[in-house]
């Protein structure tokens, strides 16, 4: 097949895919075809600094509609460029052969032993029995703006509305890196779940489908508290109670909840625990209905109810 074509079909398949999603998820989703290659350049070495002006070329023409990637540094990495690009605040490492002609995400060294048999590499948890238990707790754990964590958020919210009359559900926003909005969201969340818990889940699916995409974008904490004022009148929540309890406890709130996911060993967002046990599993409301209705010692009528299961979100975290 002709390798240009090739590409061009997979960058299509890659937009009509991650269109709707954050710019950054859809980013990296490119990023994540191994090997794409760019016959723009003849063959032979260039120069680190080409290699990465490339990069970033590349990345603005085809990827970033606003051509806000910038170059941070350059360096050598074996037989190839590692190329740290930044956008949106957020830094990530390329590689690209050092010809220019060809691009991957990431790159492991083949003089360290890995035993590919293995559980155990980074990549692939060991995998561990979720305990049964009459009435299964689940924990979220995510950054609030985190779009890996809000592209698990919502498909949780699902399960939760038809299992909450069974099992406990928790939203656990246990680190703030994007800045002051994403804070001021965590708290909210924390918030909400402690004053109008019974509510929250539908503020959840709200937040993913409509402030996310908003003030994700602005990265505003004016438009973050203005558009969650919004959906918690909407919902019937005290929003002024909350926002209350935003100022007076968000910290202590918030300490906990970073304390407790220190304390569960959580590393990434999105991370779900059920009764106490990280559970690999695909990241859409089918599957995470069906790894917590394992979890019950009893599982009742709803289990058998089909949930989406074509909106898994891409893999990675925060």
């Amino acid at each position: 097949m002709d390798l240009e074509k090739e590409i061009k079909r997979e960058e299509k398949i890659i937009e009509k895919s991650f269109k709707k999603l954050n710019v950054w998820v859809y980013v990296s989703a490119i990023l994540a075809v191994v090997l794409i290659a760019m016959i723009l350049w003849p063959n032979g070495d260039m120069s680190a600094e080409k290699a990465g002006e490339k990069i970033v070329n590349f990345l603005n023409a085809n990827v970033v509609a606003d051509g806000g990637v910038t170059l941070k540094s350059v360096s050598v990495a074996g037989s190839l460029y590692q190329v740290n690009v930044s956008y949106q605040g957020q830094e990530i490492p390329i590689y690209t052969t050092k010809d220019g002609g060809y691009f991957i995400q990431s790159a492991m060294p083949t003089d360290v032993e890995v035993d590919l048999d293995s559980s155990s590499n980074a990549n692939q948890p060991t995998p561990v029995e979720v305990p049964k238990t009459d009435k299964p707790k689940s924990e979220l754990y995510i950054w609030s703006y985190c779009p890996y964590g809000v592209q698990a958020q919502g498909p949780l919210a699902e399960v939760a509305d038809l299992l909450s009359a069974d099992a406990d559900f928790e939203i656990v926003p246990y680190y703030d890196g994007h800045g002051a909005y994403e804070t001021q969201q965590n708290n909210i969340q924390l918030c909400i779940q402690k004053n109008a818990p019974s509510l929250y889940w539908k503020y959840a699916a709200g937040f993913a489908k409509d402030i996310y995409p908003k003030c994700g974008s602005s990265r505003d904490v004016t438009c973050d508290a203005d558009e969650s004022i919004k959906l918690m009148k909407s919902l019937g929540i005290d929003s002024t109670k909350i926002m209350d309890c935003v100022t007076k406890e968000g910290d202590s709130l918030f300490q906990a909840a970073a304390a407790k996911a220190q304390s569960n060993g959580v590393t990434g967002s999105p991370t779900l625990i059920i009764n106490g046990v990280v559970a690999n599993s695909a990241r859409n409301a089918e599957a995470y209905k069906s790894a917590i209705c394992n979890a019950f010692t009893d599982a009742p009528d709803e289990c058998s109810t089909v949930l989406d299961s074509s909106a898994a979100a891409a893999s990675g975290n925060c």
